[in-house]
């Protein structure tokens, strides 16, 4: 089984650095505590045991995009936690901005939930160098 890495308010500070280096405000710190939170939930449902990294990430995306922890850029920023978050478990996917961009839109119109999202993930790894 891999390893599982769980992460704090703090990680996605230090990653909003790195992501939006140029805009440090956060509009809900509420919403990054509560990300915290959601991804260390196993099972998150009564058929999902062991969650793993894509989920993981996609929760971050999910909750960057639906509820904008930032006042601006939050989809951006879901999506550098979610392919910092997958890079840090040891999984490579495809970084395709397009991709993303239309998995960000059908979040956005309410149209997956986390382990929607997170399946489509999981379509996009890569194999391994």
């Amino acid at each position: 089984m891999p390893a599982e890495y769980y992460v704090d308010y703090r990680w996605f500070l230090e990653r909003q650095e790195e992501i939006l280096p140029d805009d440090l405000t956060v509009n809900d710190f509420s919403v990054l505590v509560g990300m915290a939170a959601r991804h260390k939930v196993d099972p998150p449902r009564h058929d999902q045991n062991h969650p793993d990294a894509c989920w993981r990430a996609a929760v971050f995306l999910e909750e960057c995009v639906l509820l904008r922890p930032l006042p601006a850029r939050n989809e951006l920023f879901g999506y550098g936690l979610a392919v910092a978050y997958l890079e840090l478990s040891g999984q490579r996917v495809d970084t395709k901005f397009e991709l993303w961009r239309d998995l960000i839109n059908d979040i956005r119109a309410l149209g997956l939930d986390s382990y929607d999202v997170a399946a489509r993930i999981r379509s996009w790894h890569l194999p391994s160098p």
